[in-house]
């Protein structure tokens, strides 16, 4: 019944995406029994369902090192091994960010789609207090910042630092003090620093440091993807109904792809990925 289940969320290839561990009925375990699986597993986050009807489900997500009110990847992840059991068709998925739809949807080779409904979305400007220690833990400078994106404090269940780097290279050259951007997120809440850089309008390369959560970096992150088109949003550079490319986890050799859509009239997001079975 607590099934460990393993899956790479936002690729087609258990090479690629980012790996969430997932169990499908977690009812009879407690918070320091899924904790523990979570650090045993090693992953940036895993998913421990509950169901408590027919297709509802009470989710809880766990990095090795604390539990996480909102995750993306894994939600995706859950939902496609969902998908795969009980067939195509919306769960309905109460975290402690607030209820998180997901339809799932099959295509005729059997490929397997999900796409959740973040929670709503939210961003504001970051202090230059909050920016500078980021700056410096990074091995950034003010000139590594394209000025056309500002720095934001952006959510979509979970605060994230939005930095857009000043070119593509800059982008490629993560090399950050681990131990000090840790302490400066953690102190400040957040749960990644979302670095991105823009190809087009609607085309994006992004990392995301994740040492709050025990991981250098994040292969691909769903719920930092919605936060970040909520502020692409919020800054004008999206009109309702817009489609966003992510192109995550490239530097690091596990390319993912994680596509958004706004929603018209609406703050919250939706990110769509695939995940396949890790054996």
């Amino acid at each position: 019944m607590n099934e460990v289940l393993r899956y790479a969320a936002f690729t087609t290839t258990p090479t690629g995406g980012n790996p969430a561990g997932v169990v499908l009925d977690a009812r009879e375990l407690s918070d320091a029994e899924m904790l523990a699986i979570a650090a045993e597993l090693g992953y940036s986050e895993s998913a421990f369902l509950h169901p408590t009807d027919e297709r509802h489900y009470r989710i809880q997500y766990f990095s090795p090192l604390a539990e996480v009110a909102f995750c993306g990847h894994a939600t995706i992840a859950a939902s496609v091994a969902l998908g795969e059991r009980i067939g195509p068709g919306t769960v309905h998925l109460a975290t402690q960010a607030g209820p998180v739809p997901v339809d799932i949807t099959a295509d005729q080779a059997g490929g397997i789609t999900a796409t959740l409904t973040s929670p709503p979305t939210s961003t504001r400007p970051a202090s230059e207090e909050e920016v500078r220690p980021a700056l410096a833990a990074l091995g950034w400078s003010a000139d590594d910042v394209d000025p056309a994106y500002p720095a934001h404090i952006a959510n979509a269940g979970n605060d994230h630092l939005v930095l857009a780097a000043a070119g593509r290279g800059r982008l490629a050259d993560l090399d950050y003090d681990f131990e000090a951007l840790g302490k400066i997120m953690a102190d400040s809440g957040w749960t990644t620093v979302h670095l991105f850089w823009p190809e087009s309008p609607t085309v994006f390369h992004a990392r995301d440091p994740f040492p709050p959560g025990g991981v250098v970096e994040d292969p691909a992150t769903g719920a930092a993807a919605a936060a970040f088109t909520g502020y692409l949003r919020t800054l004008g550079r999206l009109e309702d109904g817009a489609v966003l490319t992510i192109h995550q986890g490239v530097d690091m050799g596990r390319p993912s792809l994680l596509t958004c859509s706004t929603i018209p009239g609406d703050s919250r997001v939706k990110v769509s990925g695939t995940a396949v079975p890790i054996q």
